[in-house]
């Protein structure tokens, strides 16, 4: 597929000579305790000018992120709250991004509230320029107490997309997997509305999205293709459709049956 081409083009680029650490300067923001016994922490990312790295679906040409929570101690589960990313083109193609820096919401829930977390995050990214490069980063950190409020975390949450509802997909059969079709009631968000779907299993391969609007309905059309390389069962209501545009992101979670 193209995003991994494109990360074999990457490790052979003479601009490799540029380190890592030239790159990207990262760390983990330990945050507060919520009211609910949950931690909200964070992963900052700061890139050098210009550079980009990806979201949990980064598109056709991108490169998503993998994370390695092994030899962390009382952590029961960990849910990324993904601040709103922009569409980039590079060389012709679209990737789903951040620019110069991230900060990336993490809740964090302990096995045993009563005790500390001890946090041991190992993350593989790619970050990119004029060329892409694979990067390798480790977080460790120990959560404990009430924490304190951190702006930057802060101001991350309310960058999430804004959730709408109202979806419907239509499901057919082709020769690989599904062909789905998503009609959104969603008002204009601008020029270029970008469209982009997400299932639940990370090894179905989603194609770039084809989109038109009519009045205040965004019709996008994708194909969905899983390893059997055959029609499969899709499960709607874990169905994520988000529409980009204009700096704006709204998802839809779930969609109903035409």
């Amino acid at each position: 597929m193209i995003r991994y081409a494109l990360a074999l083009l990457c490790l052979a680029s003479p601009a490799l000579a540029q380190s890592q650490d030239d790159i990207v300067q990262a760390g983990l923001l330990s945050g507060w305790q919520m009211a609910n016994g949950h931690h909200m922490a964070a992963l900052e990312l700061r890139l050098a000018p210009d550079w980009k790295t990806y979201w949990r679906a980064p598109g056709e040409a991108g490169i998503p992120p993998v994370f390695d929570w092994t030899g962390s101690s009382n952590l029961k589960s960990v849910q990324f709250h993904w601040p709103s990313p922009q569409v980039i083109a590079l060389n012709g193609m679209k990737s789903i991004g951040y620019l110069n820096e991230l900060v990336l919401p993490i809740e964090v829930v302990a096995q045993d509230p009563t005790r500390p977390v001890t946090l041991a995050l190992a993350m593989d990214l790619g970050i990119c320029h004029d060329i892409c490069m694979p990067a390798h980063l480790t977080f460790a950190a120990v959560l404990q107490g009430g924490g304190a409020k951190d702006s930057r975390i802060a101001a991350a949450l309310a960058d999430l997309p804004k959730l709408a509802a109202g979806a419907t997909c239509a499901i057919a059969p082709i020769d690989d997997g599904l062909r789905l079709q998503a009609s959104l009631g969603l008002p204009p968000l601008g020029p270029d509305e970008t469209v982009v779907f997400e299932t639940n299993d990370p090894q179905v391969w989603v194609a770039e999205a084809h989109t038109a609007r009519q009045g205040g309905i965004l019709s996008s059309t994708t194909d969905l293709v899983a390893p059997s390389g055959a029609p499969f069962t899709l499960d709607r209501s874990a169905v994520i459709v988000t529409v980009l545009a204009q700096g704006q992101a709204v998802e839809f979670r779930g969609c109903a049956a035409p």
